[in-house]
């Protein structure tokens, strides 16, 4: 006989990244039961990361390697995981119910929404159509489709810069499109892509569309914000790094969001519902990091065992 699948928990997680992963080490090391839920593999957008280089005790690490080493230590005391994407989440006097995709429905004495953040749009013709066709949002899923080709990055931020450089491990020349004057990465970062012999970067332009021959990208149509002209530039894939949007859809009917979707917490990554979190990429934050998702779920975690506790 089948055993019965356990649906009642001191503790659900949504979500399985940085910083839900850490709220399960510590709240399970606190013998809480625990159970993590993710709409794919644990690790969230580690996955999507090529080299990390900025968080501390890994001089530099591959994004993967990182997620199934913080995985291993989050569930050491007993934490679960599972597959699923939260569609619905209501409150039960003291209990949270939670609903799924694959038709779950799990209780549990504290929620954690670690549900983290999704690559935005551009929001132009052709993006949709093209997506999959050499329109793309992570480089170490697609990057290698491109060797000896023209890419196009459109961003000008850390991830932008990095996931550019990234890039040049395949293509024989990448152009970053920046809508601005400037560039918003790390100076590190935009030190060593400007020393990058296949990197070019080209300012104060917005693409306005991205074209292709109805199978694949051929390029984009571009406008310069300075003089006003509009182009057109040949490629054969555009890699899109323009900031996030937070994965809270689930989480509207709790009043317990921004005007733009971000969760509102305290400084103890609480909500102002009795028992529900917030942690990592998800809230309102001035910096999302692998390591400020790391200390949000530490704090989350032992906020978590005192709520739970002082229910007894």
């Amino acid at each position: 006989m089948a055993e019965e699948k356990k649906l009642n928990y001191d503790v659900v997680i949504v979500g399985a990244g940085p910083a839900g992963m850490t709220a399960a080490l510590y709240a399970s090391r606190a013998n809480l039961s625990v159970l993590m839920l993710d709409r794919g593999i644990y690790g969230g957008n580690l996955n999507n990361t090529a080299t990390i280089e900025n968080y501390t005790g890994f001089p530099s690490v591959e994004g993967p390697d990182l997620a199934k080493q913080m995985y291993e230590g989050a569930t050491q005391f007993g934490a679960e995981y599972a597959y699923g994407t939260v569609t619905n989440v209501q409150m039960d006097g003291e209990l949270k119910k939670i609903t799924t995709d694959m038709g779950d429905k799990f209780t549990a004495k504290a929620l954690v929404i670690a549900s983290g953040s999704d690559q935005k749009k551009l929001g132009v013709p052709g993006e949709e159509e093209y997506s999959g066709k050499g329109v793309s949002y992570c480089a170490v899923c697609d990057g290698a489709f491109f060797k000896g080709k023209h890419l196009i990055v459109v961003g000008g931020g850390d991830s932008a810069v990095e996931e550019g450089m990234y890039l040049t491990q395949f293509a024989d020349k990448v152009s970053v499109l920046v809508r601005r004057d400037h560039l918003r990465a790390a100076a590190v970062a935009q030190e060593k892509a400007k020393n990058n012999s296949k990197m070019e970067f080209i300012f104060n332009t917005s693409v306005t569309s991205i074209i292709g021959d109805g199978q694949k990208v051929t390029g984009v149509k571009t406008h310069d914000n300075k003089t006003g002209e509009d182009g057109e530039m040949s490629a054969d894939g555009v890699f899109i790094y323009i900031g996030n949007v937070p994965l809270t859809t689930a989480f509207r009917g709790l009043d317990i969001l921004d005007d733009q979707g971000w969760v509102i917490t305290d400084d103890k990554m609480a909500t102002k519902l009795p028992g529900v979190f917030a942690i990592g990429d998800v809230r309102e934050t001035p910096l999302r990091q692998i390591a400020t998702a790391v200390g949000d779920g530490a704090l989350a975690g032992q906020e978590v065992f005192k709520y739970v506790d002082n229910l007894k």
